[in-house]
């Protein structure tokens, strides 16, 4: 199977801080692949370039080196019309469901945004088969951001991102802003939509036990590197880098007595990673 998105060698990094400050490499040398239809979860923990690499593959960041192929061209570099004429294939789910909606733009014009091409009457029904994709009554079209609740507002995102029927959506911690229960009916519906539409996630997380849930292979990145990549319940249940483990050990459990002995299992693994 040909993968749909493939990243190589992907090099990105930022000015410091200064005039005469040395740049910060971000990425170093990251390489992944996605396949059609496939999740592939992104983890690690915050500062260690997972959300660069989405930001790269958007075009939201410049890339120094390497080469990313979305369905079978380069993107890394495109820009202007180029670049507009890709979101129709590639789209974006962000973490903050509170600032990711215009708050002046009711549900409906923000649905029909990228719906340009198609008549009022197309993009009216369009937007009414969005909501419904989503669980969302018909009605929601005529109502503004703040009329919802965080969960409801990342399912309007969500219907945004798929309302041109991309190929590919970046999700970048599309639920670490929810609570315990809405991040659950949000994730099923990610699912239920990739088993009815055949999308492509991939799926950027700090969670090991949400990326368990939603991916099919998972990549670990660390310092900009991706340090170990396979199948989800392998990575996630028996990984075989330090890394890993160690962000394994440190997910928390519900049982108290497991979690005191993972505990210290991970401060065991911190200090002995420490004296290397």
């Amino acid at each position: 199977m040909n993968a749909l998105l493939t990243v190589e060698d992907l090099h990105v990094s930022f000015p410091g801080k200064g005039r005469r400050a040395p740049r910060t490499e971000v990425l170093r040398g990251v390489s992944l692949d996605v396949g059609p239809g496939e999740t592939l979860g992104l983890v690690g923990e915050s500062g260690s370039g997972k959300t660069t690499i989405g930001r790269a593959i958007l075009g939201l960041v410049p890339v120094a080196s390497g080469t990313i192929t979305f369905g079978g061209r380069r993107i890394d570099g495109l820009a202007g019309r180029r670049r507009r004429a890709l979101a129709r294939e590639l789209q974006v789910i962000f973490q903050d469901p509170y600032t990711s909606l215009n708050p002046a733009r009711t549900i409906g014009d923000t649905l029909a945004e990228p719906l340009l091409g198609l008549g009022a009457r197309a993009a009216r029904e369009r937007v009414a088969t969005l909501l419904d994709r989503v669980h969302l009554p018909a009605d929601a079209a005529h109502r503004l951001p703040r009329e919802f609740s965080g969960g409801q507002r990342q399912r309007v995102a969500i219907a945004r991102a798929l309302a041109i029927d991309p190929k590919l959506v970046v999700c970048d911690e599309p639920v670490s802003a929810l609570d315990l229960t809405t991040q659950r009916t949000v994730l099923d519906l990610l699912l239920e939509i990739q088993e009815q539409s055949g999308v492509s996630y991939l799926f950027v997380s700090h969670d090991l036990a949400v990326v368990r849930f939603m991916a099919h292979r998972v990549a670990v990145i660390h310092r900009g590197r991706i340090v170990e990549t396979g199948d989800a319940a392998t990575v996630t249940t028996e990984p075989s880098h330090p890394y890993t483990r160690g962000l394994l050990l440190a997910a928390p459990v519900a049982d108290v007595a497991a979690q005191r002995a993972r505990r210290e299992a991970f401060e065991r693994y911190a200090s002995s990673a420490a004296e290397r």
